[in-house]
């Protein structure tokens, strides 16, 4: 029976987990599975990869066949080392001392890795975090600038501030109409209440046509047989 390790999906839509399991070959992806040899969570950044690593090696010993993306979490964790590592034990190349001393030392190296690489996203996190509050402070102080500005300046104390008084008492002052002899008093007690009745319009038009036939004074003055007498200033002789 062909094995295969590789990944089988779980997880809900969007944010999806995989366990890494060793099963049939014609078995379906999800479908029944013959051991979990551990968990990969790309949703993590570094991505979360736990593994049996004794058992992930077994399962290569006895011809299990990993899929591309198994072979590289295989090897991030080690698995393809040890079994690297075993063989050369096999063939009397190495011991099994010198074997598991070769494989702790490069878990140690890949884990000061990891720890480095989640170290300098802390930073970078820490960083930013940084910038954004320092962004946010000089929002803030510009805006308590901008109020200070448009807030009134306070009066001035001392002499500056008697003089700024003085200047607004005299431009608030209204200006006085000074009464001369010339000036006409309306005599409201004296004045004349009739109500005037309202001319009619026929009257007007009337009136107009008598002063259009009326004669001129220069006429009046040529027509007349009268003479202009003296005036009587006194008494016979």
């Amino acid at each position: 029976m062909p094995v295969k390790i590789r990944l089988q999906r779980h997880g809900k839509k969007g944010k999806p987990f995989y366990w890494v399991v060793a099963a049939d070959a014609r078995a379906t992806r999800d479908g029944k599975f013959l051991e979990k040899l551990g968990i990969y969570n790309p949703n993590t950044n570094p991505a979360t990869i736990e593994l049996n690593v004794d058992s992930s090696v077994k399962w290569l010993q006895n011809g299990a066949q990993p899929t591309d993306t198994a072979k590289r979490i295989l090897s991030y964790r080690g698995v393809l080392l040890k079994h690297h590592l075993l063989g050369g034990v096999r063939k009397g190349a190495l011991t099994e001392e010198q074997a598991e001393e070769k494989f702790n030392a490069w878990v140690s190296e890949k884990e000061q890795a990891i720890a480095d690489k989640v170290g300098g996203l802390d930073k970078v996190k820490a960083d930013a975090r940084a910038a954004a509050l320092k962004a946010e402070k000089e929002v803030n102080e510009k805006r308590a600038a901008e109020a200070a500005g448009a807030e009134l300046p306070e009066t001035p104390e001392g002499e500056s501030a008697a003089e700024e008084i003085e200047a607004v008492e005299v431009a608030g002052e209204p200006e006085q109409v000074v009464e001369t002899a010339d000036t006409p008093t309306p005599d409201t007690d004296n004045a004349d209440t009739t109500p005037v009745a309202p001319v009619k319009e026929e009257e007007v038009i009337a009136a107009n046509e008598d002063m259009a036939e009326a004669p001129s004074v220069k006429e009046v003055m040529e027509n007349s047989d009268d003479e202009v007498k003296p005036a009587n200033t006194g008494d016979k002789a």
